[in-house]
């Protein structure tokens, strides 16, 4: 997996995630995905998580957009998601522990 990618996945600041460096990065390597490695993006749109039903529409109701930009909207979308549930659930399990302790 690309670098860029796999710091995507790991990533726990929702900022980074926004800056405008990062996508246009991202940008670039699922443009060379869908040239050279279709497969791969498939996997990596499903290891994600991304709605497959939500991607069809927006590349639908987009056709004259660029499809990389539209799928790493999705994808900086989708791990924004994954860390603000991360972060409740967090914040949910440190309030139930400290009820308990009462």
């Amino acid at each position: 997996m690309e670098p860029l990618i796999q710091n995507i996945f790991t990533e726990k600041d929702i900022s980074s995630l926004k800056e405008a460096t990062l996508y246009n990065q991202l940008v670039e390597q699922i443009n060379t995905l869908i040239k050279d490695d279709f497969e791969k993006l498939v996997q990596l749109l499903y290891r994600i998580d991304v709605s497959e039903q939500k991607l069809k529409m927006l590349l639908q109701t987009n056709p004259n957009e660029d499809a990389a930009k539209l799928i790493a909207s999705l994808i900086i979308e989708r791990q924004i998601q994954k860390i603000e549930l991360r972060k409740k659930m967090k914040e949910e399990g440190d309030a139930e522990t400290n009820e308990e302790r009462w």
